[in-house]
């Protein structure tokens, strides 16, 4: 006969599980109709069986939570402007409204102050496992001049010690530099990826040679591929003709129908291996609110339709969500929902070389999207939990 303590603690357990049901479940890898999947907290406890009394049907499809790597604001706020844990929670509400359940909340190019400061914030929201939140990514202030975009150029620099020590913490969760590799020694390259930084190349006018001795230094990414960077040629091949030649490299896509055409989009993703494109936002703060200007670095900054400029034409980060730029995949690459997701989700986290998130098993983290299914009709996020919290449901 069982104890009874033991009686007890399994009953305990299993009123604090949740099972969730929707008519299909994309675990990452294969698409399953009506499969169960039970969390505990903000841990997947099982699949296969429903457990728990909490059981919650749904119509639509369950997919892994997306993961943004590169992502400057969202809810009318840039973490430029304000290094605060609270922007960082309006970012995260903001953008799981369109299916993102982890980010790093990307820092510009800016002063040395505000590498601090960001960094310290970053620190408290790791420490304190701010839903949402993984780590940072430090795009600049290392970069080229000549491609800087609508970085400041006053801020653009060589790499300190002091900056160097940032990048060295070990308590930012997971960390990506940006950086132009003819700007940065493959010295201190080597020392970045020794602590554990995942270095992207990107804002960057190096040659074919000098991106792949970045490459053999232990860069593993590129940021935004084919913007502000030395573009493909036929005799000199250049940073996109490295991106590209490299085949364990990733790379992420702006796949808003302005950052990259669609033909040169589905280019890049013939070129490269399965699972090296991942889909990235870029998006600054406009996600998620009413916001239809800002300024940033002096430049003023309208959103047009679903295109982010300044006034002399230039783009400036972008009004992308992960939901629009799944359906974007989809349609301008001319691949399945299940490839579309995977960038989104499962590329990404193998990027990160973190096993926790990107594809849903047990022990992996409650983190989930629910997506509409309506035949000929883009998908739409209907519902988002973020650690096992259902942080977001759309209105009826």
């Amino acid at each position: 006969m069982q104890p009874l303590f033991s009686i007890v603690l399994i009953a305990e357990f299993l009123l604090m599980v949740t099972t969730l049901i929707a008519d299909y479940l994309f675990d990452g890898q294969q698409l399953l109709e009506n499969q169960p999947i039970s969390f505990d907290g903000n841990e997947i406890v099982a699949l296969d069986v429903i457990e728990g009394a909490d059981v919650q049907i749904f119509e639509g499809i369950l997919v892994p939570g997306f993961i943004d790597v590169q992502v400057n604001g969202g809810g009318g706020v840039l973490f430029n402007h304000d290094t605060s844990l609270q922007t960082l929670e309006k970012m995260v509400q903001a953008h799981a409204k369109f299916g993102s359940t982890s980010l790093l909340p990307t820092l510009i190019t800016s002063d040395i102050n505000t590498l601090h400061q960001a960094s310290n914030t970053i620190s408290k929201a790791i420490l304190a496992e701010t839903p949402g939140i993984i780590g940072v990514h430090f795009e600049g202030p290392h970069l080229s001049t000549v491609k800087k975009g609508i970085h400041s150029s006053s801020h653009i620099r060589k790499l300190s010690d002091e900056e160097l020590a940032i990048y060295c913490r070990n308590d930012l969760g997971i960390k990506i530099v940006t950086l132009a590799p003819e700007n940065v020694s493959v010295e201190d390259i080597q020392t970045l990826v020794a602590h554990d930084v995942r270095v992207c190349l990107g804002h960057s006018n190096a040659s074919f040679e000098q991106t792949l001795s970045a490459l053999d230094a232990g860069a593993t990414g590129f940021t935004h591929l084919f913007n502000a960077m030395s573009g493909l040629d036929s005799r000199e091949p250049n940073m996109v003709g490295a991106a590209l030649y490299d085949a364990q490299s990733w790379y992420g896509l702006i796949l808003d129908g302005h950052h990259v055409h669609p033909a040169t989009a589905k280019v890049a993703y013939k070129a490269k291996s399965s699972g090296k494109m991942m889909l990235v936002s870029d998006a600054m703060s406009t996600i998620g609110s009413e916001q239809s200007a800002f300024e940033f670095d002096g430049h003023e900054i309208t959103l047009v339709g679903d295109k982010l400029a300044s006034k002399t034409g230039q783009l400036a980060g972008s009004a992308l969500d992960m939901i629009t730029a799944v359906n974007n995949a989809k349609s301008m690459l001319n691949i399945s929902l299940e490839e579309s997701l995977r960038m989104a989700s499962l590329y990404p986290t193998q990027f990160l070389n973190s096993s926790q998130y990107g594809c849903l098993k047990v022990g992996n983290r409650a983190n989930f999207t629910l997506i509409s299914n309506e035949k000929n009709c883009p998908h739409k996020v209907t519902s988002t939990w973020i650690e096992g919290e259902h942080v977001f449901k759309a209105e009826a």
